[in-house]
């Protein structure tokens, strides 16, 4: 798979298959700041 085609992926938050090492930690890394920022728009007042 393409570098650009990948990064695209992942940034439509579509799930990028395959065995390579960094492309799962790039999805488990997307997976974990989109969670990180779902709990911090949670509790975050408004002004």
């Amino acid at each position: 798979m393409r570098t650009d085609a990948v990064l695209d992926a992942l940034a439509r938050r579509e799930p990028v298959g395959g065995t390579d090492a960094a492309i799962r930690l790039l999805g488990a890394l997307v997976v974990d700041v989109d969670g990180q920022w779902l709990s911090s728009v949670s509790i975050t007042p408004s002004t």
